[in-house]
């Protein structure tokens, strides 16, 4: 009767002395049945001894029987079993041969065995004759011991690299199961000792020793920076969401001449396809050309034809260069419409465009603010708002107006709202002033009252005694 168990670093044929010790055989290919050692880590290595496992937590003080689990699983109402159950040791099995298996005996009154077991990774080991209970021997992957004997420890024994069972399958289990056996759960995706263990270690699916090409290397790097530098945006703000992709219709156009217009570069481009927008961004204050722009075509395949073609092309005497947007300002627009004066951290530009920083529209792409000046085709558009870039654009000369001077009615119903609530609460403070004048001065005119009633007496008082006085000298 054989069990496979399937390591990180190879797998394990385990052949049970299922004749010898069908107590323990049972309760281990039970646990298996339940996937109770999937995942499990060996935690305790000893070179040319032993590879302990079978603990979910990874400390060597967890573990139970099949028994025991099973009534945890059931949330059975009868009296729980023993956690333990008694050792099977005889004096025939012994630890003479590497890939021994033992069920590891705890060292309670009276000893008893759970679920820890261990692999022995040596000959001749005869320290754990009758103390420990043998139970079965590896018939195949003596291979995969050896991996496991030369792994790196940490000072209590435990790889540095973790080695889990990843996988236990059952060749074959001539022991029927309980009448209260359960059905066997779906295997874990999370190791159990994963929120236990205090040290970060190396996962079992990561590789310490593969040696890259430094090209690859180097683009790991790129993908890892270019990952937190995405969610740092996305908790700032600066973008919807951390897997956002830029759009692929939009070209990111650089090195311009200061004179190049508009309408210059869309009569250029659009012999590719139809131009949604056309947009060199200038300057806020000068209105100057910041020598790039963003020109959003109607198909991909438009702004794909116009990449290949339009590279290092001359136009008024400069060669520019394209690349496509990395901008997400159009999927940010209900965003930057409502935080127009926030502004954005540095970051890489529109591709190999350059280096800039996002502005108040969470552009990234060029040098300086993508503030358009006053000669913007598509500012005077109204229909283009939706479809824009989401930025707070310059008014035309003549027509500026403050937004705080829009006009909105829920804004004035709001406003006249809260004037109403400040004359009610003035009425009131007013009232309840007036009300505290009364009383205080009703409480003044008690308190003269009685201090004049008071030197009333002490004058009659002192009239009595002077007359007494002048009766006994008489």
């Amino acid at each position: 009767m054989s069990v496979m168990l399937e390591t990180s670093l190879g797998e394990l044929v385990i052949d049970l002395e299922v004749e010898k010790c069908p107590r323990t055989c049972e309760n281990f290919l039970k646990l298996c049945k339940l996937k109770y050692y999937t995942l499990n880590a060996f935690f305790n290595v000893s070179k040319d001894f032993i590879a302990q496992t079978g603990d979910p937590t990874a400390t060597g003080t967890g573990g139970c029987s099949f028994l025991s689990h099973l009534h945890t699983l059931s949330n059975s109402s009868t009296p729980p079993p023993p956690r333990y159950f008694p050792p099977e040791i005889l004096n025939s099995l012994k630890h003479i041969h590497k890939g021994t298996v033992s069920m590891a005996v705890a060292p309670t009154d009276p000893p008893g065995c759970g679920s820890q077991f261990f692999i022995t990774l040596a000959d001749s080991i005869e320290y754990l004759d009758g103390r420990h209970a043998v139970f079965g021997h590896v018939i195949e992957g003596f291979d995969t011991l050896d991996k496991i004997n030369e792994a790196f420890l940490d000072k209590d024994g435990r790889p540095l690299q973790d080695i889990r069972i990843r996988h236990v399958e059952i060749l074959e289990d001539p022991f029927p199961d309980p009448s209260d056996m359960i059905t066997p759960p779906l295997s874990p995706l999370r190791p159990p000792d994963l929120d236990i263990a205090g040290v970060a270690r190396i996962a079992d699916t990561e590789n310490p020793f593969e040696d890259k090409p430094e090209d690859e290397k180097e683009e790991l790097r790129r993908k890892t920076a270019a990952a937190s530098s995405a969610l740092t945006l996305e908790m700032i703000g600066d973008i919807p969401f951390a897997t956002v992709r830029p759009p692929e219709d939009i070209l990111f156009v650089c090195k311009l001449n200061p004179v190049t217009q508009d309408e210059d570069l869309e009569l250029i481009f659009s012999r590719f396809g139809k131009i949604l927008s056309c947009e060199v961004v200038r300057d806020k204050k000068t209105g100057d050309s910041l020598q790039y722009a963003f020109i959003e075509f109607d198909e991909r395949e438009s702004a794909e034809q116009a990449y290949f073609k339009m590279q290092n092309v001359l136009v008024d005497d400069r060669r520019i260069w394209v690349d496509f947007s990395q901008s997400v300002a159009k999927m940010n627009g209900s965003f930057i419409s409502t935080n127009p004066r926030r502004g954005g951290r540095g970051g890489r530009g529109g591709g190999r465009g350059g280096r800039g920083g996002s502005d108040a529209s969470g552009v990234v792409g060029g040098h300086g603010r993508r503030d358009h000046g006053h000669g913007g085709r598509y500012r005077e558009d109204v229909g283009r708002d939706a479809d824009g870039y989401g930025m707070v654009f310059e008014t035309p000369r003549g027509s500026e107006r403050k937004r705080s001077e829009s006009f909105s009615p829920k804004r004035e119903i709001q406003k006249d709202k809260y004037r109403e609530r400040s004359r009610s609460r003035s009425r009131e403070r007013e009232r309840h002033k007036d009300e505290y004048g009364r009383d205080r001065r009703a409480e003044h005119r008690d308190r003269e009252r009685y201090r004049e009633r008071d030197r009333k007496r002490d004058r009659s008082r002192d009239r009595d005694r002077d007359r007494n006085r002048d009766r006994r000298r008489e």
